[in-house]
């Protein structure tokens, strides 16, 4: 099976887990008079709608080069990842301002409805279900070396996050009396400054590769170090490295022996390329320019 069939796949079984939560946690929510479920239950509609994003723009990642991106797909796939999280960033943000005005309503005596234990099994059942895609979707994500995989199982362990902040702001509010209600709204507010925590750590790097960004400096080295290794070429400069999507680019300038042929120079910048390739992957693009030794 082909990397985004596997992709496909993974975000299904995610997809399906979030839509049935969705509607779990709404009827949970309003039935059990909870806004920290109901929040908890617009971050599950945002994880499905993430699933649907994820699904769409790796399947356009996945293309090959042609005329107009002669560098492939790849960032579609960083472009879902910022998406997820611009996403996630302003579903933390709505949860913070409908927290806020709760607790301040609580505070000028506006009373508040106890939560039922609907509210508190739906957010029982929520962690469970989250924190297992959670590890399911980053153990697929990393190994199939896909940034919008890995950043939709933050996803998912952030709604977990959230479910526990929701488990214990419901069941003080039932459990510890009338005047600790205010619990569900102010639970409600301390996971949204979770959820916009995650979103930024997810968009700060999609903005920094869509920017053409160079890889880090070890990662650079390491480049280096395997050109170096080649007895024939010296001094390599004009590195120039980016990420695209799930591989990178390399292009970088060498020296060798102006007497060789043109076959073993190819010959030496293949090799290269071959052990380039088996370091950062297959797709990894690399350009070599070759000079002679002055």
């Amino acid at each position: 099976m082909n990397r985004e069939k596997q992709i496909f796949r993974t975000t299904l079984v995610g997809s399906v887990a979030n839509l049935l939560l969705v509607v779990f946690k709404f009827i949970a929510g309003i039935v059990g008079h909870s806004a920290a479920m109901i929040a908890d239950a617009v971050h599950s509609l945002s994880d499905f709608i993430t699933d649907i994003i994820v699904i769409i723009f790796v399947a356009i990642s996945g293309k090959p080069e042609d005329e107009d991106h002669d560098y492939g797909h790849g960032k579609y796939e960083t472009l879902a990842t910022a998406v997820i999280g611009i996403i996630l960033f302003f579903v933390g943000v709505g949860i913070l301002i409908s927290g806020i005005k709760a607790i301040i309503w609580a505070l000028q005596g506006e009373p508040l409805q106890t939560p039922s234990l609907l509210a508190l099994i739906a957010a029982v059942i929520s962690i469970v279900v989250k924190e297992v895609l959670y590890h399911y979707t980053v153990k697929r994500g990393m190994a199939l070396v896909s940034s919008s995989v890995v950043a939709n199982a933050w996803h998912h362990r952030s709604d977990a996050l959230s479910s526990i902040g929701t488990a214990i702001g419901i069941g003080g509010a039932i459990f510890l009396g009338e005047q600790w209600r205010i619990l569900d709204p102010i639970a409600a507010v301390i996971v949204s400054l979770f959820i916009i925590k995650v979103a930024v750590e997810l968009f700060k790097p999609c903005i920094e590769e869509l920017l053409e960004r160079s890889l880090p400096a070890e990662m650079e080295q390491k480049i280096l170090d395997i050109i170096l290794s080649t007895p024939q070429v010296s001094s390599p400069h004009h590195l120039r490295t980016r990420r695209i999507g799930s591989y990178i680019a390399i292009e970088v300038h060498i020296r060798m022996d102006g007497q060789r042929s043109l076959s073993e120079a190819h010959q030496v910048a293949s090799d290269i390329e071959r052990r380039l390739k088996a370091e950062f992957g297959e797709n990894t693009h690399i350009g070599i320019h070759m000079e002679p030794t002055k």
